[in-house]
Parts: structure tokens; C-alpha cells; sequence
């Protein structure tokens, strides 16, 4: 349902079914799929691909150019799934040469205030809460959730089933499963009720546990302690995650559990 009192280019693809408030703005190059509602005053730039289902919130600014002096105006994306629902003022930012497009999954819930940078790539069912800001080329593995206020380094890697307390500062990679928070960020042990909600069994989430002991408490640097994981940890899915994420980790992932 086009609203009379929004502009929209005459070459964006929105399907009819999709409802626009008053005052939204939707440049050239846009493609909206079916079911999706586009909030009042929301800004959609061009280079934008919106899914089926989506909610964008009033306020909201998608793909607008990035905040990168080495962008030169070349040809990019913001992809965006299904089911995904922007709140207020979210502002997300088109890729740049470097990687081409910034994505963000389906079923993700981005809160209020929230931003994502150039080139970030948010997996399937994240949930980020209120101001949560990621910078540049942040990769952000399905079903995390990040707390409000959280600010996220260009470059990190946030891993899959990841819980991360609010107004942490994140400046080294989060391997998955673990809940992270602290000042500076550090393990703050496996996100054992998430993964339960989501099926794993009591004998996956204590091999997890296993890993990150010998991970993190057993006096062992990383390397040494990711010998001992593969030595030791018998075979499964959940081990060979953790272990690939670590050994693939150029940032060094964030430090282990302290009492001070």
C-alpha cells in the first residue's frame, strides 16, 4: 500500500503488499519483498534488499553510504532477510569495496539506536538490544544476543550462541557458546540456559564446559590449551566449532575467567 504523502523512486521493486507509512523516503536501486511494513519518516537508500515480513521501524536510516573515507562512491548493498524487525532509529550502512555488501540475516531482532557498520555480517535470529554499535567488517554469528549499550570493534568476530552483557566493550573475538562480560571483556563461563532453550542436551552443553575449562582455567595459554582441547575432548560438533573459531581468530579471543 503506497502512502501518498512518501516519495518513492519510480525504479524501486516493492511488492504490493507491502505497507508505507507517510514520510518514508526509498531511493533508486531498492527491492522490498512481500509483507514487510515500512514505519513513518524511515529513509531506505539505494543499494537496499529487504525480505519478506520485515518491520522497519520509524526513524529508521538503511543504507545510507558508509562512514569510511576510503569509500569512493562504488556500487554496494544492504542485504536484510525475512522476519527481521528494525526498531527506532536503527541506522545501517552500505558495504564498501572491501566486502561489497553488509548483511544482516532473517528472524533478528535489532533494537532501538542500534548500528551496523559497513560490511558487517549479522547471522540469523541475533538479537542486538537498545545502542548496541558495530563498526566496520564485524561478523556476528547466528543466534547471539548482545546487550544494550555495547560497543564492538571493527574486525571482531562475535561467535554463534554467544550471550554478551550490556554495556560491554568488545575488542577481541568471543568464541561460541560463552557468556562474555566484565571490564575488560572476559569469560564469564557457557551460555548454558540459551543453548538449552534452543535443544542442546545436557551432554552436548557439558562438553562445552569441558572445552572452555581446559580453555580457560587450566593455567594453559590458548595454543597450548586448544592441544590439550583436540588431545583430549572427545569428537563432536560443538568441539570442532569452538576449535576452528580459535585457531581462525587473528584478533585472539577475550580473556579467561578472574576474580579480580
Amino acid at each position: 500500500m503506497k502512502q501518498p504523502l512518501a516519495y518513492i523512486h519510480p525504479d524501486a521493486k516493492i511488492d504490493p503488499s507491502v505497507v508505507i507509512d507517510p514520510f518514508v523516503t526509498i531511493q533508486k536501486n531498492v527491492e522490498i519483498g512481500e509483507g514487510t511494513h515500512i514505519g513513518s519518516n524511515v529513509t531506505i537508500c539505494e543499494g537496499v534488499r529487504i525480505g519478506k515480513n520485515c518491520k522497519i521501524f520509524p526513524g529508521a536510516v538503511v543504507g545510507a553510504i558508509p562512514q569510511d573515507l576510503k569509500f569512493k562512491g562504488e556500487d554496494t548493498l544492504v542485504i536484510i532477510g525475512d522476519n527481521t524487525t528494525l526498531r527506532e532509529f536503527v541506522t545501517v550502512h552500505r558495504g564498501t569495496a572491501s566486502k561489497g555488501k553488509t548483511v544482516i540475516g532473517n528472524n533478528c531482532l535489532i533494537m532501538a539506536y542500534c548500528h551496523v557498520a559497513h560490511d558487517c555480517v549479522v547471522g540469523n535470529n541475533i538479537i542486538m538490544s537498545n545502542a548496541t554499535q558495530l563498526a566496520g567488517e564485524v561478523v556476528v554469528d547466528d543466534f547471539a544476543v548482545i546487550g544494550g549499550g555495547t560497543l564492538v570493534h571493527q574486525f571482531t568476530h562475535i561467535g554463534q550462541h554467544v550471550m554478551i552483557q550490556g554495556g560491554s566493550r568488545i575488542n577481541k573475538d568471543i568464541p561460541p557458546f560463552v557468556m562474555a562480560g566484565r571490564e575488560p571483556i572476559s569469560f564469564a563461563g557457557v551460555n548454558s540456559v540459551g543453548l538449552r532453550r534452543r535443544g542442546f542436551t545436557n551432554e552436548q552443553i557439558n562438553a562445552i564446559q569441558n572445552i572452555y575449562r581446559l580453555i580457560f582455567m587450566s593455567g594453559l595459554n590458548v595454543s597450548h590449551a586448544i592441544e590439550k582441547v583436540e588431545a583430549e575432548i572427545e569428537a563432536s560438533k560443538e568441539k570442532d566449532i569452538v576449535v576452528d573459531f580459535i585457531k581462525n581468530s587473528p584478533r585472539g579471543i577475550l580473556r579467561g575467567f578472574s576474580e579480580k
